[in-house]
C-alpha cells in the first residue's frame, strides 16, 4: 500500500492504553499493606495475573509478599465474615430442629 494512502485511513479499534497498577516509585514488599491489599479479592485470595494486569515477575513478587504477610499475620489467610456468618446461620437452623421420638 501507498504511505499517502495509509495516511487516511482510521484505525479499526480505538486503544486507550491503562496505566500500569505498580509504579515505578512503589515497592513491592510484605509491609506495604496499601499495595499488598490491591491484589488481594474479597475472599482473600490472591487475584490472578490476567485481573491484576501484572507482569510475570511483579506477580511473583506479590505473591511472595503476600504469602510473607500471611505468615506474620499481618494478612488473614482467608476471610473470617463469612465463615461466622455461615456458623451463625447453622447454630440458628440447628435450634430449630426437634426430634420427637
Amino acid at each position: 500500500m501507498d504511505k499517502s494512502k495509509r495516511l487516511f485511513f482510521k484505525s479499526k479499534r480505538s486503544f486507550r492504553r491503562r496505566l500500569p497498577p505498580i509504579q515505578s516509585g512503589n515497592r513491592i514488599n510484605y509491609r506495604n499493606m496499601s499495595l499488598i491489599s490491591r491484589f488481594i479479592s474479597e475472599q482473600g485470595k490472591i487475584l490472578s495475573r490476567r485481573v491484576n494486569r501484572l507482569t510475570l515477575k511483579q506477580q511473583r513478587l506479590i505473591t511472595i509478599a503476600i504469602k510473607q504477610a500471611r505468615i506474620l499475620s499481618l494478612l488473614p489467610f482467608l476471610n473470617n465474615e463469612k465463615q461466622f456468618e455461615k456458623s451463625e446461620l447453622v447454630v440458628k437452623t440447628t435450634g430449630l430442629r426437634i426430634r420427637k421420638k
